[in-house]
């Protein structure tokens, strides 16, 4: 029996992920069709979209951290005030005790989801851990001959009016978290990959656990019903890790489970090169491996250890931050960009018949087809909505204008509109490429194995790839090869900083011209 650890085998996932690039594997166009009858129906249930609870927890934390320290202040600032007391006596102790809730909420562990759907374990808790804060703050008074400084009345009315309000905004609380919980967004809907006795196993050792936020959608297996069931602990098998992978393009998936043993490394090694092109989390259970890490080489799943293997690219808060950053800078560029954009507008107007936009199918987020939003280059009756023909140096489709608009990339600039309003496209990410954009005259995904891992992020106006001088024609293998490249390593070392380093330097690549017609 071959034994391998944790770090060899993220070690060697990682290199064969890497290898994806070069060593040819079966391709996702093929995969794509074939799913059962019973996974195209499940597939097609309208689900929403999910709530990160880390972004719940905290939301609602620091909810009830203003709104303790807005209580407190407005107490003072109707009753005491007026005596002439010393200001910063009271925002010190408001600061405190807000601060000090907050702590004590965290520690009675107030901020799981789990916990936030309870109305009796919530109000308990809460009065219990309010009190324990107070009667603290009133000892520390006391020893320390703080109490002639601060009003009675004032302390004892933030305590009883805090407390009526933390049980009005968590009776509210638990209600919404409920709804959510219903409807799925609090759910992680996750997928077994591997049957037979590892997968049973997996099944059971969940379904154990009390208060679980997964929602078990299927079991996909590469073996057959001999040694693979079509159920497999109550669990429906839904098809292949081929077919798996169009599953997770039209639903929502969140989670994936790896069953099989550890053991079983060119197995594990082969499911996981198949499995990492899409944007979810990918653990390999650990449950019933003989082999025993560290306990920090685990996360749990409950009391189910699992192994690390990928992560999707942008979780929680990095969500939150990247579409605030493209919500804010982008309406910022639109807005300056509006000058600029009309002037274009006016100048394709009068330099040939036709709309002045061009909207053209694109692949977006996980495959998702999106419309993005361009500024006409070419004329009407010779427009390639799906980029089967790539434009070439001095070609006759393109207008006198739009050679101009597209040398400099104006031509790009509608897209902000899509980041703005339709949400389909970031400021920065792997550019959106065409339908049927090709490179000597083959398919993108037909000349780069593991293509359409870049799509694990939403795709944007600029990236990495184009600063780097990964732009224009594609009439090599090598010139799209690169570019992805390019968006695989911009996807691995996201960071907010790095978004506004490639943003800043775009101006700048955009002089070098060479390759765009």
């Amino acid at each position: 029996m071959q034994q391998i650890g944790a770090r060899e085998l993220k070690r060697a996932v990682g290199a064969q992920t890497a290898a994806a690039r070069t060593i040819p594997f079966p391709r996702e166009r093929k995969a794509a069709a074939g799913l059962s009858p019973l996974a195209q129906a499940i597939a097609s249930q309208r689900i929403a979209p999910a709530i990160s609870q880390v972004v719940l927890s905290g939301v609602v934390r620091l909810a009830e951290f203003l709104a303790i320290a807005a209580l407190g202040t407005a107490i003072y600032l109707l009753y005491v005030r007026t005596a002439g007391t010393h200001d910063w006596y009271y925002v010190a102790a408001i600061a405190a005790i807000s601060l000090t809730a907050i702590a004590a909420f965290q520690r009675a562990e107030l901020y799981d989801a789990p916990a936030m759907r309870k109305h009796f374990y919530q109000l308990s808790r809460i009065a219990a851990a309010w009190a324990i804060v107070f009667l603290i703050a009133f000892a520390l008074g006391f020893f320390l001959r703080l109490e002639a400084i601060y009003s009675r009345v004032w302390a004892a009315t933030w305590f009883a009016s805090g407390l009526m309000m933390l049980f009005a905004g968590r009776i509210v609380l638990a209600t919404l978290v409920r709804h959510w919980t219903r409807q799925g967004r609090l759910i992680r809907r996750t997928v077994i990959v591997g049957g037979g006795p590892a997968g049973e196993a997996l099944v059971k050792s969940l379904a154990a656990q009390t208060d679980s936020d997964l929602e078990i959608c299927g079991v996909f297996d590469d073996r057959a019903d001999d040694r693979s069931p079509p159920s497999v602990a109550g669990v429906l098998k839904l098809g292949t890790v081929d077919h798996l992978i169009e599953f997770a393009r039209r639903t929502r998936i969140d989670l994936l489970l790896v069953s099989l043993p550890i053991t079983a490394e060119e197995r594990v090694l082969q499911m996981v090169r198949k499995l990492w092109v899409l944007p979810v989390d990918i653990r390999l259970a650990a449950h019933i491996s003989r082999l025993r890490f560290r306990p920090r080489a685990y996360s749990y799943i409950g009391n189910v250890p699992m192994l690390d293997v990928f992560d999707r690219p942008l979780a929680d808060w990095d969500v939150v931050l990247k579409w605030l950053f493209d919500k804010i800078v982008g309406g910022l560029l639109l807005f300056a960009a509006a000058p600029v954009m009309a002037a274009v507008a006016v100048a394709i107007k009068l330099d040939s018949r036709g709309p002045v936009f061009f909207k053209q199918r694109r692949y977006g987020f996980n495959n998702e087809l999106i419309e993005v939003f361009k500024f006409r280059s070419m004329y009407v009756e010779t427009s390639d909505a799906t980029a089967a023909r790539l434009v070439t140096k001095d070609d006759p489709r393109v207008t006198r204008v739009g050679r101009f608009i597209r040398k400099t990339s104006l031509d790009e600039l509608p897209q902000l509109i899509n980041v703005v309003f339709k949400g389909n496209l970031s400021l920065v990410g792997p550019r959106p490429h065409a339908t049927h954009a090709k490179a000597a005259n083959r398919l993108y995904d037909e000349v780069v194995d593991g293509y359409f891992a870049r799509h694990r992020v939403k795709p944007g106006i600029t990236g990495w790839a184009q600063i780097n001088g990964w732009r224009g024609e594609t009439d090599t293998p090598e010139k799209i090869e690169r570019r992805v490249e390019h968006d695989l390593y911009y996807i691995e070392n996201w960071s907010l900083l790095f978004d506004l380093y490639i943003l800043a330097k775009t101006p700048f690549a955009l002089l070098k011209t060479e390759s765009a017609y």
